[in-house]
């Protein structure tokens, strides 16, 4: 698929190329680095040996501050006798030299900064169900860094709205939002609104879980992952899709499969490259790729890379996939053995139930001006939400309440059959019987015979307009006129008209 794409951007490449020519305006070149050859001589003799011991302290923080160390002693050093700029010299020397360091010992020395081999994993730990009272709860951690996943399932029409120029009005019923604040990172910084960083991360996260989810005949819910960033160091999107996995399960979303996802990296110099899997943050600062790869057993649902030089080879884009493909199943037997099916649906949750009625019954549902459906909701406290083909999702946290609405959905959408009992209302009277509405929009007649027991001299004895009345439906004719009886239906329970009728 690469291969294939990169012969169509060679194209796209060299139109760009014409156009560059036509303009004919120069590259900007990058000005040149700010260098000093004392200060590099200076730290190369003295603080590199002592920069590659650092570079072999496994934890992060314990690093960081060895380093800081070096850097300040390298700092006093470098800079007596020098002049005001020489600081920028120092700056770009410095970095310079660890990043020397790192692919060294990675390229030459076969040794990364924590001590793993170049396809090696780091430790990893699954947990799930932690937070009691939320829908579901996953808690996803890889070395030092991880993920706390939080699955809240709503009704359908709690999907988020999206306006754009393809699409009026979309409805996105699968959200993930990727949070990492300051503290994840050992750094004090205000919360706000999120970042470029934090889109980017929840939308690679959501694109890869996405593949997984099923349908919405299957699944109805509207479903809202979020990841908490609570430590980091190294790919912490693809953690969060680790946690989202997980979480969903945990809720009882029943995903078509589990998905993971890892972080690979690259060190090039010249011919020599090593390809890294599960990256550290210094690896991925100092190495030439960042390479996310997501998926499940069978294959990849979203991909990013960010480059740092001029292009990988078709050859080690192969071996990047497929060393990511290791790894990936590696995760995914670790999550598997916490959790590999769905659990049953959080009590806290809402449940919905589908009835799917006939699409001329969809207005005598709706009622004028909305009067039916509102007065659903308002009764039963249940979200009904109702689609052009006649689907009506009920959505509940409470038993009854859905099997309330059911019934005024049913007593409302349903056609008359024979034999059962409604409860009516008198709407005109005749010499020869009463025509009741007994349900929204649908009369039928009771003739006199039917009113009571023994004989009716006037109509006007027994019922009055606008009086609730039992009535039995005792005949349909081809035409659909409905016939009724009032004396069959007393002492009867009627069908549902209790919950509709106040």
């Amino acid at each position: 698929a690469m291969e294939l794409a990169q012969s169509n951007i060679r194209k796209l490449c060299d139109l760009q190329d014409q156009l560059r020519k036509q303009v004919g305006v120069e590259k900007v070149l990058a000005p040149e680095p700010p260098t000093n050859e004392n200060i590099r001589k200076t730290l190369e003799k003295t603080f590199a040996a002592k920069l590659k011991t650092a570079y072999k302290i496994g934890s992060k923080a314990e690093r960081y501050t060895a380093i800081s160390e070096i850097k300040q002693q390298a700092k006093e050093a470098c800079l007596q006798g020098e002049d005001a700029g020489s600081s920028k010299s120092f700056s770009y020397h410095f970095e310079e030299l660890r990043y020397k360091i790192l692919r060294t010992n990675i390229l030459k020395d076969n040794k990364r900064i924590d001590g793993r081999k170049t396809d090696e994993i780091r430790n990893i730990d699954c947990q799930v169900g932690i937070l009691k009272r939320t829908h579901g709860s996953a808690l996803f951690t890889r070395g030092e860094t991880q993920s706390l996943g939080i699955v809240t399932l709503g009704a359908p029409d709690d999907a988020q709205r999206l306006e754009s120029i393809a699409k009026i009005a979309e409805e996105k019923r699968f959200m993930l939002h990727y949070n990492m604040p300051g503290y994840s990172v050992g750094e004090p910084k205000r919360l706000g609104a999120p970042g470029r960083r934090e889109v980017g991360h929840g939308n690679l996260a959501e694109r890869a879980l996405r593949s997984a989810l099923p349908s919405k005949l299957k699944f109805p819910y509207s479903i809202r992952v979020v990841s908490e960033i609570t430590e980091s160091n190294g790919s912490s999107s693809m953690a969060s899709v680790c946690a989202g996995t997980l979480s969903l399960l945990d809720a009882g979303v029943p995903v078509e499969s589990s998905v993971a996802g890892i972080a690979m990296g690259l060190i090039k110099e010249g011919k020599s490259f090593a390809i890294l899997s599960d990256i550290l943050g210094d690896e991925d600062a100092l190495g030439d790729m960042d390479f996310k790869v997501a998926g499940n057993s069978q294959g990849i649902s979203a991909l990013q890379m960010d480059m740092k030089i001029a292009g990988v080879s078709l050859e080690i884009m192969q071996q990047a996939l497929d060393q990511a493909r290791i790894g990936r199943l590696h995760i995914l037997g670790l999550m598997d053995k916490t959790i590999n099916s769905p659990k049953d649906l959080s009590p806290y949750a809402p449940r919905i139930e589908r009835i799917k009625i006939k699409s001329d019954k969809i207005r005598d549902l709706i009622g004028p001006g909305g009067k039916n459906i509102k007065r659903i909701v308002a009764e039963s406290g249940c979200k009904v939400d109702l689609d052009d083909g006649g689907i009506v999702s009920v959505s509940s946290t409470d038993g009854q309440s859905a099997a309330k609405a059911k019934r005024m959905i049913q007593y409302l959408t349903s056609d008359p059959e024979i034999g059962q009992v409604y409860l009516g209302v008198v709407k005109k009277i005749s010499d020869f019987g009463a025509f009741v509405e007994f349900k929204p929009g649908v009369e039928g007649l009771v003739h006199i015979s039917q009113l009571a027991p023994g004989r009716v001299a006037k109509v006007e004895d027994v019922v009055k307009e606008n009086e609730e009345v039992l009535v039995k439906v005792i005949e349909i004719d081809r035409t659909g006129r409905i016939k009724l009886s009032r004396k069959d239906a007393i002492g009867k329970t009627p069908v549902d008209a209790a919950d509709f009728r106040s």
